[in-house]
């Protein structure tokens, strides 16, 4: 059966990310999101014997592929997370892990913006001390648009 068949719902290229993906700990994620529409805090747990999950989850994200969290009742009648796939036009096709390169453009623009300083301490900080992060972690959001109120810049020396 071909991927088209297998997941009529999906495009078949973002099919084909999710199966390029050979790591153990998000191969296990994407495959049971794959076969099961989503996966529970406890599956991952009790059933592939991952300690934290969360960090599963984050691995998938780091491939590129964004991930919906949700709240579903376990096993104990306790509200415990659940991930599905999010917005399948954000995933990133990209060889990067999914992760895309930022430009020093974008640094450029964050520089003139903002100065040549650190978000966290407001220090100056020598241009080439600085690299951009982004403002709300990747491993919660997944990749943003590229725009420069979406990242900041953080100096190296601390």
């Amino acid at each position: 059966m071909d991927i088209s068949q297998q997941h009529p719902d999906l495009p078949d290229d973002f099919v084909q990310l999710c199966q390029s993906v050979t790591a153990k700990r998000p191969k296990a994620v994407l495959d049971h999101i794959l076969q099961y529409g989503f996966v529970t805090t406890e599956e991952l747990k009790e059933r592939y014997g991952y300690n934290h999950p969360p960090r599963a989850a984050r691995d998938v994200r780091e491939h590129g592929i964004p991930l919906e969290t949700f709240r579903v009742t376990g096993t104990d009648g306790r509200r415990i997370a659940a991930y599905k796939f999010g917005d399948i036009s954000k995933a990133r096709f990209s060889r990067l892990s999914g992760r895309t390169g930022l430009s020093k453009q974008l640094k450029d623009e964050l520089i003139e913006r903002y100065g040549c300083k650190c978000f966290i301490y407001l220090e100056k900080v020598d241009k080439r001390e600085l690299q951009i992060d982004h403002r709300v972690p990747f491993e919660i959001d997944g990749e943003p648009e590229l725009l420069a109120e979406s990242f900041m810049l953080l100096g190296l020396t601390h």
